[in-house]
Order: C-alpha cells, then structure tokens, then sequence
C-alpha cells in the first residue's frame, strides 16, 4: 500500500501530480552549513527510494549549487517519473573581484554574483541557465522568485520589479507554457502582502507558500486560501516547521523564520508540544501532517541535510495521529475552529 507521503495529490487544475511529500533543496546549496556532495547525493537517493516524487529547487540555492546536485541526483530517472519545480527572477554572472567573493548566508557556495532581473530576456536566460545546471531540457513548475519586500526592502525597487514582471516577465512565462516547455507558472513567496498582490495581478497556477501555512500561522485560511480555492490555484507548501521550532520544540536558540523565536512563539509552541506529548505524537508530525491536511495543498515541501532527515520526516508524515490531538488543539484555541485536519479515520 502507498504511503500518505509518498501518494500523488493533483496541483490545483494542471495535470501535474506531486507526491504529498516533497523534498526542498535550499539545505543542499549549503544554506548555513556545508553538505558534502556524496551526502547530497546520498539524500537524495534516499528521498527517491523512499517514494518522493516532487524536487524543488532553485538557481538562488547555493548561487546554482542545489540546482547542480538536484540533476546530478535526478538525471538517470525516467523524467515521466517526478515533478521538479524551480525557480526564476535572479541571473548571476563573475565577480568583478572574484578573490573576495561573499555569499551571504550559503557555506560553499558557486563563486557567481546575483542580480535580480524579472524581465522577458531575464527569465528566458535564466530558464536556459537551469537546463545547463539540472541536465534536464524540461521543467514542470517554474516559480517567480521572492518578489517581495524580503528581498527588495526598497519600494521603488519592488515595483519596478513587479512593473517588470507585468510588462515584460509574465510574456515569457506564458510563452513557455503554451509551448510545451513548462507545465505550470507559479509564484514563491514569503509573506501575505505578496500574496495579495499575485492575486490581484498575476494569473499563476500555483504559489509556493514559505512558512505562511503552519501549526503557527494560518491567518491566510479565510482570505487568500478561499481565493486560491475560487480560482482552481493549487498550493505547495514550504516553511512547515517555521524555520525550525516545529521541527525542534521550544528548545533554546529555536529558530523561528529565520530568526530567534520570540517569548510568544516559544510559549505556544510549548503548549502545542505538551498536547502532542499526551497524545503520543511527535510536534513534527503534527506540523507536517496539519500542513498538509488541507484540499488545497498538493505537496508539503521539507528540506533536509542528510539521510537521516529524510527519513525522520517521511516517518512524521506517515505516523498515524490520534483525532483527540486535533480537537484538544481547537477546543483550546491553539487552532482555529474553521482550520481544516486530516482525516478522522485516517490510517498509519
């Protein structure tokens, strides 16, 4: 019998089918700590013996490293037999002084600068650029990058990207789809105003959604969520542990969205991890699997370093959750009442 994570769910109204677990790569473009390639490789593997069939990377990963080592991985399968989705809006070229190259947060990184472009010929290079670094002619969810103010603080340097996108990037992207060469256009994103705005003025298929849809945070269930649902626009989610406290407890330096978890987080989630202990279930478990719960969702998008992470994750996806857990976590307001669980007769 196929496991729930290894089981294909159909992404909003495309003909593509992710696997309910998908492994994110940012980890293996060595994002904080370094990953030796064989290790890389080696989770790889065991991702897809394990039954993932959906990858998602991106050329920012590493400045292309996760890229390379995705299709390294990959290129020996039958390419029918997986979904990859990556990303574009950045392009990247030689340092001018390559001797003191600094890549912010990634450990080894390849020695190549980043600028942003959302135009036409930026996301057509860049698309380009990828088939070289996967090894692969062909990409099936291709995913606007971090248009947000994240990345571009600035708001007249976000809207001149967001101008570019509307004016010029959204023709290429069509323009692959109806070609053949992509099967669905989506957006990445990290926050809820971005959200809005790809609803408001992007027709994309699906969003990418980073650490907006979590035990912690589902604020986004009666707006955004119910327009997606109106519209056909599936939802892959990313960030399900909260950039690690979900993953961790409330331990100290819990990371929470990339930073230091605040007093109020590290108590909440205390009382989610003490409802999880009573009920014999691990927090991961109950993060991964209430991400995925909902209809929308076609895929929950976890990264890992090593082996070992694979497999820890697949078994909290799979793990079997009491109902009691769920209705103790809305009967104390932990989740909202109206926030959709898995299924009550569901099975380990």
């Amino acid at each position: 019998m196929t496991k729930r994570s290894a089981s294909k769910r159909r992404l909003g109204r495309t003909d593509l089918h992710l696997s309910a677990l998908g492994l994110g790569t940012a980890g293996l473009g060595n994002l904080f700590e370094h990953v030796d390639d064989s290790v890389a490789q080696e989770t790889l593997k065991t991702a897809w013996e394990a039954g993932c069939r959906y990858f998602d990377t991106s050329p920012f990963y590493g400045h292309g490293q996760a890229e390379v080592r995705t299709g390294r991985g990959l290129y020996l399968q039958d390419r029918n037999d997986f979904v990859l989705s990556t990303k574009v809006g950045r392009l990247f070229r030689r340092p001018a002084d390559p001797t003191n190259f600094v890549a912010d947060q990634w450990i080894g990184p390849l020695p190549f600068e980043i600028t942003f472009d959302y135009s036409y010929d930026g996301i057509m290079r860049s698309v380009e650029d990828s088939y070289l670094r996967l090894g692969m002619n062909r990409i099936d969810v291709l995913l606007i990058h971090d248009l947000d103010s994240w990345f571009h603080p600035d708001i007249a340097t976000l809207e001149h990207h967001r101008k570019s996108l509307s004016q010029s990037g959204w023709r290429a992207l069509e323009e692959l789809k109806s070609s053949g060469v992509i099967g669905a256009i989506g957006a990445g994103l990290n926050d809820r105003e971005t959200f809005g705005w790809y609803l408001d003025h992007v027709p994309v298929d699906c969003f990418l959604l980073a650490l907006r849809y979590t035990l912690l945070e589902h604020d986004v269930l009666l707006d955004e969520f119910a327009r997606c649902e109106r519209d056909g626009i599936g939802i892959i989610v990313g960030g399900a542990f909260n950039s690690g406290i979900l993953a961790t407890g409330a331990v100290p330096d819990a990371k929470y969205n990339y930073g230091p978890a605040p007093d109020d987080i590290l108590a909440k989630v205390r009382k989610i991890d003490a409802i999880c202990k009573r009920h014999d279930t691990p927090l991961a478990a109950a993060a991964l699997q209430f991400a995925a719960a909902h209809p929308l969702v076609a895929s929950v998008v976890v990264g890992a370093l090593n082996p070992t992470h694979i497999e820890g994750n697949i078994a909290s996806f799979d793990k079997h959750i009491p109902a009691d857990l769920w209705d103790e976590l809305k009967a104390t307001n932990l989740l909202p009442e109206y926030a959709p669980i898995p299924a009550r007769n569901q099975k380990a």
